[in-house]
């Protein structure tokens, strides 16, 4: 560990409280810029500032609301995390491996899923509201 490292690392164990909670709040919103620059995560929130709202009026009860709003939310979080893998992959080496391919479809995969999950949520929930 260089001492840069080993400063830091003690920097944060002597955080506490309110100091740490806005120490990681600042590092949540460097991740969020950070997703912002991906178009996919870019597109998806632009989508989110539709949805959320519209999961107010599609739902018929506080539930049906909270599973709407959660399942567009999980597609935004899928995409950071599966952004985090493609950087970490990145970073490790430029040259392709089969096992660097194989992460970075796994991550594809969990985003594809967790979209499929929002349209099928979606798409059940307009059906039993315009029925």
């Amino acid at each position: 560990m260089t001492a840069s490292n080993e400063t830091f690392t003690n920097l944060q164990k002597t955080r506490r409280g309110l100091d740490r909670l806005l120490h990681a709040t600042g590092f949540s919103a460097a991740g969020l810029r950070h997703g912002w620059s991906e178009p996919a995560f870019r597109f998806e929130a632009i989508l989110a500032l539709v949805m959320l709202p519209g999961s107010i009026w599609l739902g018929r009860t506080w539930v049906e609301t909270a599973v709407l709003a959660g399942t567009v939310l999980l597609v935004l979080i899928v995409e950071l995390l599966n952004t985090a893998i493609e950087v970490t992959v990145d970073r490790i080496s430029a040259e392709w491996h089969e096992l660097s391919g194989r992460a970075k479809d796994l991550g594809s995969a969990a985003v594809f899923l967790s979209l499929l999950l929002a349209a099928g949520v979606w798409l059940a929930a307009l059906a039993s509201r315009l029925s």
